[in-house]
């Protein structure tokens, strides 16, 4: 153990040819299968022609769809704004905050699957659903949310949570007394607002802004669910179309998908600059003091009231639907006791049935998944160092990449790669493809929290424990990879629990004769079998739940 280096506090040994084999790894992985997307959109007809991808586009149909996604794109997040700028304050600025469960419960509609979550808003608001059962007089509202509000409605609900966090995370830093400064010259509310809260949150709020605009532009599960219902069609909904469907056009998917990943790409780089330029300290040395503000009668009900909306229609109405539609015997007969059973989960779960077999299908794939997730996270957070090394940054760069690429492009990636015809290993249309694109998809998780666990490991513990001699598979097996165990357990809970739900990927690479569970809600749903599709739906949320529940659990007793 001659040559060390620092990773953090942690100090491991550095062998040139583990961190070429992170890279090499990384590059089949992940970045070949992108450069083959590029590759093939500028060389549709085999013949390179740079400008392909703007050719495609001047499709007036296809621009349609390319302004359809930038569009959504903006108004979603002006949606999540001003569904998460009260909440973030309520929270920070406010006696609400002192609720923690608030926080907890927050995430569930971020945590939710998007397409699950449109469903059940479907069938909420359809014609004689459970919107015009409970209050018939809404059915007038109906036709005005089955348009693009509507669809943007759902997706703020679904992701105001990520820039909620982000906002209330800004507002708690501000201290009081930046505010009472103002104040002693003279500053109304007004003018505080405007030259001390705004410009200290600006920041922030273009990082949260644009990260959920990126989301909203890459997701496919509501577009491919409501946007299709309304004729609302975006790129990752053409991507899927002209890769699934008869005539196959990879020509017109790859440039697509190549303008999508440039645009995300762009929208990053763009948050990366505004973040640095509007980035202040407003941490010192000194104690921090915050202007808690107790809310009182008419101020407390307004409140509690806008929280209480906002998890009603965030987490209570799409849930409702899914719930009630699993226990409904025939739909037609509305929301009644005698209308209510069981026969639906029943049948999902006797074993043999289709339903069990795709529930049998999604857990068995998500563990391995999970688990090759976090044995190749662990062993390129070993070889990252302390990342001077250009191939140190470049292995930390790789490995979270899949997070800022659309993940239909990264799909279509790993199809081009993985069936070329010059490939020796075919494993396209097999389980190990469907398990090799949840690893690709979900390394990222893997590889922040173990980094996060390694980064607190104190070198001189590895050193104490050369001093007494031990080898260095001793050292990694009773030192650093227990104290590695909490990362560990966290990446793999996140993995399992993702790719236990996943769509995109399970609808383009699972072989003809398999199903998972996020397909078979998909299928059931599209072909009218809703109630058993939104059983499953029940069940496999609350499986992976409950897997959470116990890791976490797990990880609590290590510690």
């Amino acid at each position: 153990m001659k040559n060390l280096y620092r990773g953090g506090g942690l100090r491991l040994p550095a062998f040139s040819w583990r961190l070429q084999l992170g890279l090499i790894l990384l590059g089949l992985l992940i970045v070949v299968p992108l450069i083959m997307v590029l590759l093939r959109s500028v060389m549709p007809d085999g013949r390179l022609d740079a400008l392909a991808p703007l050719k495609v586009m001047s499709d007036p149909g296809l621009f349609t769809i390319f302004w359809n996604s930038i569009a959504l794109g903006g108004w979603v997040v002006l949606g999540s704004t001003l569904l998460a700028l009260p909440m973030a304050f309520l929270s920070a600025r406010t006696t609400i905050g002192r609720h923690a469960w608030l926080d907890v419960v927050l995430i569930i509609p971020f945590m939710t699957p998007p397409y699950i979550g449109s469903m059940g808003w479907i069938l909420f608001m359809q014609r004689r659903g459970f919107s015009e059962q409970i209050l018939p007089m809404t059915s007038h509202i109906t036709p005005y949310f089955f348009s693009l509000f509507g669809m943007v409605a759902i997706m703020s609900l679904h992701l105001f949570p990520f820039l909620y966090l982000i906002l209330r995370n800004s507002l708690m830093r501000i201290g009081g007394s930046l505010e009472e400064a103002g104040s002693v010259h003279g500053g109304n509310f007004f003018y505080l607002l405007r030259r001390v809260i705004v410009p200290l949150l600006l920041g922030s709020y273009v990082m949260g802004a644009l990260l959920v605009f990126v989301k909203t532009i890459a997701e496919f599960g509501t577009p491919a669910t409501f946007g299709r219902q309304i004729g609302y069609y975006v790129l990752t909904s053409e991507i899927h179309r002209f890769t699934s469907s008869w005539p196959i056009d990879f020509g017109k998917a790859t440039s697509l998908a190549s303008i999508l990943l440039g645009a995300c790409l762009l929208f990053w780089y763009v948050q990366t600059i505004i973040s640095r330029r509007y980035q202040y300290k407003t941490l010192g040395g000194k104690g921090m003091r915050l202007r808690i503000a107790p809310l009182k009668g008419w101020r407390a009900i307004a409140g509690w009231g806008y929280v209480l909306l906002l998890l009603l229609f965030s987490i209570g109405v799409p849930y409702f639907s899914i719930i009630a539609t699993s226990l409904q015997k025939l739909r037609g007969d509305g929301l009644a006791w005698g209308n209510v059973t069981l026969a639906h989960y029943a049948e999902l779960l006797s074993p043999g049935s289709k339903g069990w077999q795709a529930l049998s299908n999604s857990l068995g794939l998500a563990a391995l998944a999970a688990t090759a997730a976090v044995l190749i996270g662990t062993f390129l957070v070993l070889q990252m160092g302390n990342f001077k090394k250009i191939s140190q940054r470049s292995l930390d760069l790789f490995s979270l990449l899949p997070n800022t690429v659309p993940g239909i492009v990264i799909v279509v990636g790993l199809i081009l790669f993985w069936n070329a015809p010059w490939m020796p290993v075919k494993i396209y249309n097999t389980y190990t493809m469907v398990v090799l694109t949840y690893v690709v998809f979900f390394l990222p998780y893997s590889v922040q929290y173990i980094k996060a666990s390694a980064s607190q490991i104190d070198g001189n513990l590895l050193q104490a424990g050369k001093v007494f001699g031990a080898k260095p598979f001793y050292l990694f097996r009773r030192i650093m990879l227990p104290l590695l165990i909490p990362g560990v357990l966290a990446g793999w809970m996140m993995t399992f629990t993702i790719s236990a739900r996943e769509l995109v990927a399970s609808l383009m690479v699972l072989p003809p004769s398999m199903q998972v569970s996020a397909t078979y809600i998909f299928s059931q749903f599209e072909q009218g079998e809703v109630s058993l599709g939104m059983a499953m739906a029940v069940v496999s949320v609350g499986m992976t739940t409950l897997v959470l529940v116990v890791m976490n659990q797990l990880g609590a007793d290590r510690k």
